[in-house]
């Protein structure tokens, strides 16, 4: 490991390099033609990586073979943007108007090419197989992953990890949580069709606008009387456009939102609830309505055999903190490689001890970047651990035959 961390140490100006590219060249998602070249040369400059690029849309698939035989684990970083404008006042900052790299992905992509290429360097060493998931559009439904693992990404895959950098999370520290992370994330749209007419006449007309702000008032009996209480839930409703000027009763709403959830339980409920209060109440004033409810990706439900195990290399190693994190509503579409395979997702602290700290998705988001070097060490420290780890107990398993 020693001769691993001092391959990295040496390629960390690199690293940087490779972020700063991505963070003023962003691409956003489904869009990331010119990221997925890039990440693709880069790799197969290394020597010693089987690229395969096209996976599940704009997917790059790197797979260093071992010398010796072992398992497979899968390391995932996404490289997608946002549509947002950089206003950041910063040499790397985006050159693109209203894109920007605004929640760590070239980050998490600069952080795994290090690792692949130090990997790569030693694969001779490697009791078994790794396979590095460049994946696009992480950051717009359906996503990317879903596409990959339907493309083959996760064939032979035992195991499967992936980091995120936390840029409100102290440098230093490594997050970790058992079971659920992230919640499900779901949009829908709801368009009230009424009847325009005069405003000083209501009654020869059906106010769509009445009817939208009392559904949105409705629509948070759902979470406080039908949903237990046991299971956390959000719904938000984000947009509400009706009306064109002050004396017209406006003949059409329409509004939008999102629904988080961990349990599969409390999101059939909603959704079926959802349907149910906007027909009712459409129907109860002779308007209809449309529903349009879009099931994006699951919560994120880290594994506890390999979270504990995460927990040990990573204390063992004592490269960071260990902090145990709460659960969030923020989704994430690394919940669909593990429900293929067990794995753990972890949070690594990127935030400035000497500077303001922004949000995720913020105009002026940005991170430590000695928080690179962070991730890639996590990232070859759970490697050697649980490759190691996994071939000796087949080691053993295979003796006592």
């Amino acid at each position: 490991m020693e001769t691993w961390y001092a391959r990295l140490a040496e390629l960390e100006g690199t690293m940087v390099e490779w972020r700063r590219h991505m963070h003023r060249n962003p691409e956003l998602s489904f869009q990331e033609a010119a990221t997925a070249a890039f990440v693709a040369e880069t790799l197969s400059g290394f020597g010693g990586i089987e690229v395969r690029t096209g996976v599940g849309g704009n997917g790059v698939v790197g797979t260093i073979r071992g010398g010796k035989p072992g398992p497979t684990i899968a390391l995932r970083a996404d490289f997608d943007a946002l549509p947002i404008q950089d206003e950041k006042d910063v040499p790397y900052k985006s050159t693109v108007p209203g894109v920007m790299h605004a929640c760590g992905h070239d980050g998490h992509t600069a952080s795994l090419l290090a690792v692949a290429q130090v990997l790569s360097e030693y694969r001779d060493e490697l009791a078994g197989n790794i396979v590095l998931l460049h994946q696009h559009a992480e950051e717009a439904p359906p996503g990317g992953a879903k596409a990959m693992i339907e493309d083959g990404c996760l064939d032979g895959v035992d195991e499967v990890y992936g980091i995120h950098l936390a840029s409100l999370q102290p440098y230093g520290s490594i997050g970790y949580k058992h079971g659920f992370l992230t919640a499900s994330a779901d949009l829908f749209e709801i368009l009230i069709q009424g009847k325009g007419g005069h405003g000083a006449s209501p009654h020869h007309s059906i106010d769509a606008v009445a009817l939208g702000a009392q559904l949105i008032t409705e629509l948070q009996l759902l979470i406080s009387r039908r949903v237990d209480p046991m299971h956390p839930s959000v719904l938000t409703v984000g947009s509400f456009h009706a009306g064109t000027t002050h004396n017209v009763i406006a003949d059409q709403a329409k509004m939008t939102g999102t629904v988080r959830t961990f349990q599969e339980e409390a999101r059939d409920k909603i959704q079926q609830g959802i349907t149910a209060l906007s027909e009712g109440l459409c129907h109860s004033f002779d308007a209809t309505c449309e529903i349009d409810y879009l099931r994006g990706y699951p919560a994120t439900f880290n594994h506890e055999k390999e979270t504990d195990e995460v927990i040990r290399i990573l204390t063992d190693s004592g490269i960071a903190k260990l902090v145990e994190l709460p659960a969030m509503m923020g989704g994430e579409d690394f919940s669909y490689y593990l429900q293929e395979k067990p794995g753990s997702f972890l949070m690594v602290g990127a935030a400035f001890e000497d500077q303001e700290n922004f949000p995720h998705h913020h105009p002026k988001f940005d991170f430590d970047e000695r928080a690179l070097m962070m991730s890639a060490k996590a990232f070859l420290a759970i490697v050697d651990g649980r490759l190691n780890a996994v071939a000796e107990a087949t080691t053993v398993e295979a003796a006592s035959v």
